[in-house]
């Protein structure tokens, strides 16, 4: 079984940052091989990718990202972070961790908030 929690959301003003953490644990195999994503979820939209980083490290961004969130990955310690500056209103939404596998495992998901 795999478990994957993510902490770090909040409620910051536009301008502000924020570093979500998704640790996983449990039966995750070769965690360095995994591609490791973040998702995210605006009330009454679908959910849409923000962020992708490979076994590699190569990564991948939204448009609506780029410039401003920087996605990284511990191996050591089974955790990829998702560092947010300049955070806008439209930011806002509950952010899942993805990790690859089988049809994927999904984190629980942590809720931030950018007041405008």
């Amino acid at each position: 079984q795999v478990q994957l929690v993510e902490s770090g959301g909040g409620l910051v003003q536009a301008g502000g940052s924020l570093r979500l953490s998704c640790a996983a644990s449990g039966s995750v195999g070769i965690f360095s091989i995994k591609v490791m994503s973040w998702y995210r979820q605006a009330p009454g939209k679908q959910r849409e990718l923000v962020a992708g980083i490979s076994s590699g490290s190569s990564t991948n961004y939204a448009d609506s990202v780029k410039g401003r969130f920087t996605i990284s990955r511990d191996n050591g310690k089974k955790t990829v972070y998702l560092q947010m500056n300049s955070l806008k209103a439209e930011d806002t939404g509950v952010y899942f961790c993805k990790m690859s596998g089988g049809s994927g495992y999904w984190g629980q998901g942590t809720q931030v908030t950018v007041s405008s």
